[in-house]
């Protein structure tokens, strides 16, 4: 029982850090573009191919 003392603190304060980092980089604006990165490498590159 004196296990619960403090495993749920710990676990209550994991889950409120979590929380704040997510809405932190919500905020940020970190989620705002999905696709590009995703497209971006489909992207032909030929300025690279021309290297003397």
């Amino acid at each position: 029982m004196s296990v619960l003392f403090v495993a749920l603190p710990l676990a209550l304060m994991l889950g409120g850090a979590a929380m704040i980092a997510c809405v932190r980089c919500i905020r940020a604006g970190q989620y705002d573009d999905l696709e590009t990165p995703a497209l971006r490498i489909l992207i032909d590159d030929r300025e690279c191919e021309n290297v003397d």
